[in-house]
Protein backbone atom coordinates (compact mmCIF):
# COMPACT_ATOMS: atom_id res chain seq x y z
CA UNK A 1 0.00 0.00 0.00
CA UNK A 2 3.27 2.38 0.75
CA UNK A 3 4.38 1.64 -2.82
CA UNK A 4 1.47 2.50 -4.32
CA UNK A 5 0.90 5.68 -2.02
CA UNK A 6 3.82 7.05 -3.09
CA UNK A 7 3.22 5.83 -7.18
CA UNK A 8 -0.25 8.05 -6.30
CA UNK A 9 1.83 10.88 -5.33
CA UNK A 10 4.50 10.93 -7.57
CA UNK A 11 2.17 11.03 -10.69
CA UNK A 12 0.33 13.68 -8.83
CA UNK A 13 3.52 16.01 -8.76
CA UNK A 14 4.30 14.99 -11.91
CA UNK A 15 1.30 16.23 -13.51
CA UNK A 16 1.39 19.34 -11.99
CA UNK A 17 4.80 20.06 -12.81
CA UNK A 18 3.89 19.20 -16.33
CA UNK A 19 1.07 21.73 -16.25
CA UNK A 20 3.19 24.59 -14.18
CA UNK A 21 5.90 24.65 -16.57
CA UNK A 22 3.04 25.10 -19.70
CA UNK A 23 1.81 28.34 -17.53
CA UNK A 24 -1.45 26.33 -16.73
CA UNK A 25 -1.22 27.38 -12.84
CA UNK A 26 0.37 30.67 -12.21
CA UNK A 27 -2.33 31.26 -9.69
CA UNK A 28 -0.21 29.82 -6.29
CA UNK A 29 -3.94 28.99 -4.92
CA UNK A 30 -4.76 27.01 -7.70
CA UNK A 31 -1.11 25.53 -7.61
CA UNK A 32 -2.03 24.49 -4.27
CA UNK A 33 -5.10 22.90 -5.38
CA UNK A 34 -3.95 20.80 -7.69
CA UNK A 35 -1.25 19.47 -5.68
CA UNK A 36 -2.94 18.74 -3.14
CA UNK A 37 -6.45 17.06 -4.02
CA UNK A 38 -5.60 13.38 -5.59
CA UNK A 39 -7.63 12.88 -8.74
CA UNK A 40 -6.92 9.31 -8.72
CA UNK A 41 -9.84 8.98 -6.04
CA UNK A 42 -12.11 10.82 -8.11
CA UNK A 43 -11.61 8.27 -11.24
CA UNK A 44 -11.10 4.79 -9.63
CA UNK A 45 -12.30 4.03 -12.73
CA UNK A 46 -12.84 5.18 -16.89
CA UNK A 47 -12.87 3.94 -20.31
CA UNK A 48 -10.38 4.01 -22.83
CA UNK A 49 -10.92 3.67 -26.58
CA UNK A 50 -13.97 5.51 -28.77
CA UNK A 51 -15.59 4.91 -31.62
CA UNK A 52 -13.85 1.05 -32.50
CA UNK A 53 -15.32 0.70 -28.19
CA UNK A 54 -14.49 1.31 -25.24
CA UNK A 55 -12.17 -0.64 -22.43
CA UNK A 56 -12.73 -0.29 -18.97
CA UNK A 57 -9.66 0.80 -16.63
CA UNK A 58 -9.69 0.48 -12.98
CA UNK A 59 -7.25 0.70 -9.78
CA UNK A 60 -8.38 -2.29 -8.01
CA UNK A 61 -7.49 -4.73 -11.24
CA UNK A 62 -5.80 -7.60 -10.08
CA UNK A 63 -3.54 -7.65 -13.40
CA UNK A 64 -0.29 -4.94 -12.17
CA UNK A 65 -0.21 -3.79 -16.07
CA UNK A 66 -3.40 -2.90 -16.60
CA UNK A 67 -3.31 -0.91 -13.02
CA UNK A 68 -0.46 0.69 -13.72
CA UNK A 69 -1.93 2.29 -17.19
CA UNK A 70 -4.75 2.93 -15.46
CA UNK A 71 -2.40 5.32 -12.98
CA UNK A 72 -0.86 7.04 -16.34
CA UNK A 73 -3.99 7.74 -17.73
CA UNK A 74 -5.15 9.19 -14.05
CA UNK A 75 -2.35 11.83 -13.79
CA UNK A 76 -2.50 12.37 -17.86
CA UNK A 77 -2.94 15.97 -18.83
CA UNK A 78 -6.27 14.25 -20.53
CA UNK A 79 -9.76 14.23 -20.36
CA UNK A 80 -11.35 10.69 -19.30
CA UNK A 81 -14.07 9.08 -19.97
CA UNK A 82 -15.92 7.63 -16.81
CA UNK A 83 -19.61 7.16 -17.21
CA UNK A 84 -21.68 5.66 -20.22
CA UNK A 85 -25.02 4.72 -20.86
CA UNK A 86 -26.42 2.72 -24.31
CA UNK A 87 -23.10 4.10 -25.98
CA UNK A 88 -23.23 7.33 -25.10
CA UNK A 89 -20.51 9.24 -22.48
CA UNK A 90 -22.71 11.42 -20.11
CA UNK A 91 -20.11 11.91 -17.42
CA UNK A 92 -16.48 12.62 -18.18
CA UNK A 93 -13.13 14.31 -16.22
CA UNK A 94 -12.00 17.00 -17.05
CA UNK A 95 -8.70 17.76 -18.84
CA UNK A 96 -7.03 19.49 -15.89
CA UNK A 97 -5.26 21.67 -17.47
CA UNK A 98 -8.60 22.97 -19.08
CA UNK A 99 -9.95 22.75 -15.83
CA UNK A 100 -7.16 24.94 -14.22
CA UNK A 101 -7.85 27.81 -16.78
CA UNK A 102 -11.81 27.73 -16.02
CA UNK A 103 -10.86 28.31 -12.53
CA UNK A 104 -8.21 31.06 -12.26
CA UNK A 105 -10.72 32.75 -15.26
CA UNK A 106 -13.19 32.50 -12.61
CA UNK A 107 -11.70 34.78 -10.44
CA UNK A 108 -12.47 33.73 -7.11
CA UNK A 109 -11.93 35.57 -3.86
CA UNK A 110 -11.40 34.44 -0.29
CA UNK A 111 -15.26 34.28 1.11
CA UNK A 112 -16.96 33.73 -2.25
CA UNK A 113 -19.80 31.48 -2.60
CA UNK A 114 -19.43 29.37 -5.68
CA UNK A 115 -22.01 27.21 -7.48
CA UNK A 116 -20.54 24.38 -10.04
CA UNK A 117 -23.23 23.14 -12.44
CA UNK A 118 -22.25 19.74 -13.75
CA UNK A 119 -21.14 17.71 -10.29
CA UNK A 120 -19.42 14.95 -12.46
CA UNK A 121 -16.62 12.68 -10.96
CA UNK A 122 -16.63 15.74 -7.76
CA UNK A 123 -12.91 16.38 -8.81
CA UNK A 124 -13.54 19.87 -9.72
CA UNK A 125 -15.87 20.36 -6.50
CA UNK A 126 -12.98 19.41 -4.28
CA UNK A 127 -10.41 21.80 -6.41
CA UNK A 128 -13.14 24.45 -5.39
CA UNK A 129 -13.37 23.05 -1.70
CA UNK A 130 -9.78 22.95 -1.58
CA UNK A 131 -9.70 26.71 -2.24
CA UNK A 132 -12.50 28.29 -0.43
CA UNK A 133 -13.86 25.36 2.03
CA UNK A 134 -16.82 23.24 1.96
CA UNK A 135 -19.01 25.48 3.59
CA UNK A 136 -18.71 28.05 0.38
CA UNK A 137 -19.38 25.02 -2.46
CA UNK A 138 -22.24 23.78 -4.07
CA UNK A 139 -21.86 21.21 -6.97
CA UNK A 140 -25.35 19.98 -9.07
CA UNK A 141 -26.36 17.23 -11.23
CA UNK A 142 -29.15 15.83 -12.34
CA UNK A 143 -28.05 12.13 -12.12
CA UNK A 144 -28.74 10.56 -8.57
CA UNK A 145 -26.45 8.23 -9.62
CA UNK A 146 -23.49 10.69 -10.30
CA UNK A 147 -23.97 12.37 -7.42
CA UNK A 148 -24.06 9.60 -5.46
CA UNK A 149 -20.65 8.59 -6.77
CA UNK A 150 -19.30 12.40 -6.24
CA UNK A 151 -20.42 12.39 -2.61
CA UNK A 152 -18.54 9.11 -2.30
CA UNK A 153 -15.09 10.08 -3.62
CA UNK A 154 -15.43 14.01 -1.91
CA UNK A 155 -15.78 11.81 1.30
CA UNK A 156 -12.60 9.59 0.82
CA UNK A 157 -10.25 12.61 -0.49
CA UNK A 158 -11.70 14.41 2.91
CA UNK A 159 -13.89 17.21 1.12
CA UNK A 160 -17.61 17.80 1.88
CA UNK A 161 -18.99 20.47 0.15
CA UNK A 162 -23.01 20.47 -0.77
CA UNK A 163 -23.62 17.86 -3.47
CA UNK A 164 -27.10 18.49 -4.69
CA UNK A 165 -29.07 16.06 -7.03
CA UNK A 166 -31.33 18.57 -9.45
CA UNK A 167 -31.84 20.34 -12.71
CA UNK A 168 -28.96 22.58 -13.13
CA UNK A 169 -30.39 24.61 -15.38
CA UNK A 170 -31.91 25.78 -12.67
CA UNK A 171 -29.53 26.91 -10.15
CA UNK A 172 -29.77 25.98 -6.45
CA UNK A 173 -32.27 28.64 -5.09
CA UNK A 174 -31.52 27.43 -1.49
CA UNK A 175 -28.18 27.55 -1.57
CA UNK A 176 -28.09 31.25 -3.01
CA UNK A 177 -26.83 33.82 -3.27
CA UNK A 178 -23.49 33.02 -5.08
CA UNK A 179 -20.33 35.06 -5.83
CA UNK A 180 -19.46 32.76 -8.72
CA UNK A 181 -21.01 30.11 -11.14
CA UNK A 182 -19.16 27.65 -12.92
CA UNK A 183 -20.84 25.25 -15.12
CA UNK A 184 -19.17 21.93 -16.51
CA UNK A 185 -21.61 21.10 -18.85
CA UNK A 186 -22.05 22.36 -22.35
CA UNK A 187 -24.83 25.04 -23.22
CA UNK A 188 -27.17 25.98 -25.64
CA UNK A 189 -27.86 29.52 -23.79
CA UNK A 190 -27.48 30.50 -20.34
CA UNK A 191 -30.26 30.05 -18.03
CA UNK A 192 -31.50 33.42 -16.78
CA UNK A 193 -32.83 32.02 -13.64
CA UNK A 194 -29.24 31.96 -12.51
CA UNK A 195 -28.91 35.90 -12.33
CA UNK A 196 -31.27 36.07 -9.81
CA UNK A 197 -29.54 33.34 -7.71
CA UNK A 198 -25.80 35.80 -7.97
CA UNK A 199 -24.93 38.89 -6.09
CA UNK A 200 -24.51 41.85 -8.05
CA UNK A 201 -21.02 41.84 -9.14
CA UNK A 202 -20.86 38.09 -9.94
CA UNK A 203 -18.86 36.17 -12.56
CA UNK A 204 -20.44 33.23 -14.31
CA UNK A 205 -18.42 31.30 -16.26
CA UNK A 206 -19.87 28.31 -18.50
CA UNK A 207 -19.27 26.97 -21.99
CA UNK A 208 -21.52 27.41 -24.83
CA UNK A 209 -20.98 26.98 -28.73
CA UNK A 210 -17.66 25.07 -28.66
CA UNK A 211 -16.57 28.51 -26.39
CA UNK A 212 -16.07 29.70 -22.52
CA UNK A 213 -18.30 33.06 -22.36
CA UNK A 214 -17.28 34.85 -18.80
CA UNK A 215 -20.48 37.13 -17.71
CA UNK A 216 -20.37 39.86 -15.59
CA UNK A 217 -23.52 39.72 -13.37
CA UNK A 218 -25.39 43.48 -12.87
CA UNK A 219 -28.03 42.46 -11.40
CA UNK A 220 -30.60 39.76 -11.40
CA UNK A 221 -32.20 41.06 -14.77
CA UNK A 222 -28.97 41.57 -16.14
CA UNK A 223 -25.33 39.94 -17.61
CA UNK A 224 -22.98 40.49 -20.04
CA UNK A 225 -19.91 39.03 -21.65
CA UNK A 226 -17.28 38.30 -23.73
CA UNK A 227 -15.68 34.96 -25.10
CA UNK A 228 -12.30 34.01 -24.15
CA UNK A 229 -9.82 32.52 -26.49
CA UNK A 230 -9.95 29.05 -25.05
CA UNK A 231 -11.88 26.43 -27.10
CA UNK A 232 -13.75 24.14 -25.27
CA UNK A 233 -16.01 20.57 -25.49
CA UNK A 234 -17.86 19.58 -23.43
CA UNK A 235 -20.85 16.70 -22.17
CA UNK A 236 -24.18 18.30 -22.64
CA UNK A 237 -26.11 19.83 -19.52
CA UNK A 238 -29.05 17.25 -19.43
CA UNK A 239 -32.20 18.74 -18.08
CA UNK A 240 -32.32 22.29 -19.76
CA UNK A 241 -33.69 23.29 -22.67
CA UNK A 242 -32.68 21.30 -25.91
CA UNK A 243 -30.12 22.81 -27.76
CA UNK A 244 -30.83 23.92 -31.89
CA UNK A 245 -31.47 21.18 -34.47
CA UNK A 246 -28.50 20.06 -36.02
CA UNK A 247 -28.11 22.44 -39.65
CA UNK A 248 -28.13 21.31 -43.69
CA UNK A 249 -24.31 22.86 -43.92
CA UNK A 250 -24.43 21.28 -47.68
CA UNK A 251 -22.47 24.02 -50.21
CA UNK A 252 -20.27 25.16 -47.62
CA UNK A 253 -16.44 25.26 -48.93
CA UNK A 254 -14.45 22.34 -46.85
CA UNK A 255 -11.69 24.82 -45.83
CA UNK A 256 -14.39 26.43 -43.60
CA UNK A 257 -15.96 23.77 -42.61
CA UNK A 258 -12.56 22.04 -40.95
CA UNK A 259 -11.77 25.90 -39.45
CA UNK A 260 -12.17 25.66 -35.18
CA UNK A 261 -13.23 29.19 -35.33
CA UNK A 262 -15.52 29.46 -38.23
CA UNK A 263 -17.55 25.91 -36.70
CA UNK A 264 -17.48 27.69 -33.96
CA UNK A 265 -19.20 30.60 -35.08
CA UNK A 266 -21.59 28.22 -37.07
CA UNK A 267 -22.39 26.88 -32.81
CA UNK A 268 -23.04 29.82 -31.89
CA UNK A 269 -25.20 30.89 -34.57
CA UNK A 270 -27.00 28.13 -34.79
CA UNK A 271 -31.25 28.66 -34.64
CA UNK A 272 -30.58 32.20 -35.74
CA UNK A 273 -28.46 32.62 -38.95
CA UNK A 274 -28.50 30.75 -42.51
CA UNK A 275 -24.90 29.03 -41.97
CA UNK A 276 -24.32 30.34 -45.74
CA UNK A 277 -24.90 34.30 -43.64
CA UNK A 278 -22.88 33.09 -41.16
CA UNK A 279 -20.41 32.37 -44.00
CA UNK A 280 -20.85 35.88 -45.56
CA UNK A 281 -20.03 37.46 -41.97
CA UNK A 282 -16.90 34.76 -41.12
CA UNK A 283 -15.37 36.43 -44.47
CA UNK A 284 -16.50 40.49 -44.00
CA UNK A 285 -15.04 40.54 -40.87
CA UNK A 286 -12.09 38.74 -41.44
CA UNK A 287 -12.37 35.32 -39.77
CA UNK A 288 -12.89 36.84 -36.05
CA UNK A 289 -11.96 35.33 -33.31
CA UNK A 290 -13.75 34.04 -30.30
CA UNK A 291 -13.06 37.09 -27.59
CA UNK A 292 -14.58 39.51 -30.20
CA UNK A 293 -17.44 37.50 -30.15
CA UNK A 294 -19.99 38.42 -26.49
CA UNK A 295 -23.16 37.35 -25.16
CA UNK A 296 -25.71 39.81 -23.02
CA UNK A 297 -28.58 37.42 -20.88
CA UNK A 298 -31.66 39.64 -19.54
CA UNK A 299 -35.22 38.75 -18.30
CA UNK A 300 -36.44 39.32 -21.10
CA UNK A 301 -34.24 37.18 -23.59
CA UNK A 302 -30.10 36.29 -24.68
CA UNK A 303 -28.59 37.44 -27.86
CA UNK A 304 -24.89 36.68 -28.69
CA UNK A 305 -23.06 39.78 -31.07
CA UNK A 306 -19.74 40.37 -32.81
CA UNK A 307 -17.52 43.53 -31.09
CA UNK A 308 -20.45 45.48 -30.16
CA UNK A 309 -23.80 44.23 -28.19
CA UNK A 310 -25.27 47.26 -29.78
CA UNK A 311 -23.36 47.00 -33.11
CA UNK A 312 -24.89 45.73 -36.14
CA UNK A 313 -24.08 41.92 -35.67
CA UNK A 314 -26.50 40.42 -33.26
CA UNK A 315 -28.72 37.55 -32.92
CA UNK A 316 -30.84 35.68 -30.78
CA UNK A 317 -29.75 32.54 -28.56
CA UNK A 318 -32.01 29.45 -28.04
CA UNK A 319 -34.46 30.30 -25.40
CA UNK A 320 -32.81 29.97 -22.03
CA UNK A 321 -34.10 27.73 -19.14
CA UNK A 322 -36.78 28.59 -17.00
Amino acid sequence: MGADADAYAGARAALVRKMTAAGALDDPAWHAAFAGVPRHLFVPYYFAGGAAGYRRLWGEDPDPARRARWLDGVYEDAPLATRIRDGELISSSSQPSLMAGMLEELEVRDGDAVLEIGTGTGYNAALLAHRLGDDLVTTVDLDPEITESARRHLDAAGYHPAVITGDGARGCPARAPFDRIIATCALPSVPHTWLAQCRPGARILAPLATGLIALDVRDASHAEGRFLHTPAYFVPLRGGPAGPSPRNLGGLPRRALENELFRFLLALTAGSLDPHDALTLWHREKRPRRERFGVTVTENGEWAWLDDPQGPYAWPLAAAGA
